[in-house]
């Protein structure tokens, strides 16, 4: 099995050979370059924040209560508690599918991270059989796989960004001004007190109305002064011109 950020140099068959039929195993993984200790992965694994610190102390401190120890010479021909998971060489026999499938259980159980769960199961089937895992250097890996790229180098956490706030909105235009309701400019008259010139007010100009025809009609009051008491019709005497004519 080989992850998919690699690339395979060699024939399959080579590598079964020197990686299995030749060491007389079933399952084989390089492991870790730098780190053989799961106590020191887990805090590597926590200093990079590749998962949750809280999660990560609690499956090792249960992995700690079922008697996980540090690594040394003392479980020498043990060579590693830590694999380097890129490439796994396998055989599909019922021993290494059951490792297999024990290991993605605890990584389902606990954290993704399943170089702190691999020795564990390791240790639980090699303590009930006679069967162990072939761990080869990581050196060796690289003669026929090429890594494109680390995970440490793809997840890195985010450099932090000091907050700029948003440029201000820019102002709302102005309303166009009112239509002038006078045709006549402003006047500019002085001031006597300050010597300076004041702008007054516009001033409305009144149109005259149009003055009446010389010939129009117009009514006069017309007072009765006197009666003839022989005659039927008034006399009427008119004061300040014509009653006026049809």
């Amino acid at each position: 099995m080989v992850s998919m950020n690699t690339n395979m140099m060699d024939r399959f068959s080579e590598v079964f050979c020197l990686h299995l039929w030749r060491k007389n195993a079933t399952f084989s993984i390089s492991r870790h370059y730098k780190r053989f200790d799961v106590f020191v992965e887990a805090e590597a694994n926590k200093a990079a924040k590749k998962y949750d610190n809280a999660s990560i102390d609690f499956q090792v401190e249960f992995y700690k209560n079922e008697g996980l120890t540090p690594y040394s010479e003392a479980k020498l021909p043990i060579t590693s508690d830590v694999p380097e998971g890129c490439v796994v060489i396998r055989e599909h026999v019922p021993i290494s599918n059951l490792f297999a499938c024990l290991w993605y259980n605890e990584v389902d159980r606990f954290t993704s991270r399943d170089q702190i769960s691999f020795s564990t199961v390791r240790d639980k089937i090699a303590a009930k059989t006679n069967w162990t895992v072939n761990m080869f250097l990581d050196c060796e890996r690289r003669n026929f796989v090429v890594q494109k790229y680390h995970r440490d180098h793809i997840f890195l956490p985010p450099i932090p960004v000091s907050f700029i706030p948003p440029p201000p909105a820019p102002p709302l235009p102005l309303p166009p001004p009112p239509p002038a309701l006078f045709r006549d400019t402003p006047r500019e008259l002085p001031n006597e007190f300050s010597g300076a010139r004041v702008v007054s007010s516009p001033v409305r100009r009144v149109t005259p109305r149009r003055s009446r025809r010389s010939g129009s009609r117009r009514h006069r009051k017309a007072v009765v002064v006197g009666e003839d008491i022989d005659s039927n019709h008034r006399k009427a005497v008119v004061v300040g011109g014509d009653i006026g004519s049809n």
